[in-house]
């Protein structure tokens, strides 16, 4: 049996299916296995109470009245709201499941479903999910750090990424080698790192998730 994670923050399985049965069983099942479960009856309600930024994941049934699970699909993503999505569908909604995949979700279940396989597939988005809060995180502190830099310090930054020689600054920026010297010294102080790979590594990860500053 697969074992949840347990983490500080806590982490849930969001369940947004129009019969309550399902929602009940999908409940039991999961809360049975040690995870947190939120259910909804509609798109509409769950959208009332997601704010975005909970850790966990989404079970989402494709045809609901209403919001159906693909408009909800659609409206998460165009929040850029980045929580891993599993659709359950009726045999009949293993085309439509499909085209969800190409869309963002990750998998999709067919109606009766397998307990063993449901555990698995929330156990690997909850994963995911902790995953991407990770690269989240990570990604913030860069841009935090990035942010203490002037204008000048980081126009020195983006040569140096660039693979551009200190000489080579100074003539781009019409200073003096000893003054991109104390800017690199400033950047190294400022951003915490101590070798130009970690400097790379830094800067990269920030530009990964947005673009770099002029």
């Amino acid at each position: 049996m697969t074992t949840p994670n347990t983490n500080i923050e806590q982490e849930t399985v969001f369940v947004v299916d129009d019969d309550e049965a399902v929602r009940d069983s999908l409940r039991w099942l999961l809360e049975a296995n040690g995870y947190h479960v939120r259910g909804f009856a509609s798109a509409e309600e769950f959208l009332s109470h997601y704010n975005g930024h909970q850790l966990g994941c989404l079970i989402l049934d494709v045809r609901m009245p209403g919001m159906s699970g693909l408009e909800l699909q659609e409206k998460l993503v165009e929040n850029k709201f980045n929580i891993p999505i599993i659709f359950v569908t009726g045999h009949g909604d293993v085309p439509m499941a499909v085209d969800t995949m190409k869309k963002g979700a990750m998998d999709f279940i067919e109606k009766p479903f397998d307990e063993a396989e449901l555990r698995s597939q929330v156990e690997r988005m909850l994963s995911k999910a902790r995953q991407d809060a990770s690269s989240q995180r990570e990604q913030q502190a860069a841009e935090d750090l990035l942010s203490k830099l002037t204008s000048r310090e980081h126009q020195v930054l983006e040569r140096i990424i660039a693979g551009r020689l200190n000489k080579q600054i100074a003539d781009d920026l019409g200073i003096s080698i000893k003054t991109v010297e104390a800017h690199r010294a400033n950047i190294m102080e400022k951003l915490n790192v101590n070798t130009v790979a970690d400097l790379l590594r830094l800067a990269l990860s920030k530009r990964s998730s947005a673009p770099p500053r002029p």
